[in-house]
């Protein structure tokens, strides 16, 4: 009953296709959120975009 049988060459190739994608796009993952966090942290920018009028952030020349 048991009907077992090897794995094919393309189960494999595919397999290391896909774990090779899903570690890149984790990698990826990664990078944005770390580059987030760390943005959040130092503050940078966080007067920018919330449609007020700040003078701090208007520029001189205009």
């Amino acid at each position: 009953m048991s009907d077992l049988r090897a794995t094919h060459d393309i189960h494999t190739r595919r397999f290391s296709r896909n774990l090779g994608v899903a570690l890149a796009l984790t990698g990826l993952v990664a990078i944005i959120l770390g580059l987030t966090v760390v943005k959040v942290k130092r503050g940078d920018g966080m007067e920018r975009f919330d449609h007020v009028v700040r003078p701090s952030i208007e520029s001189s020349g205009s």
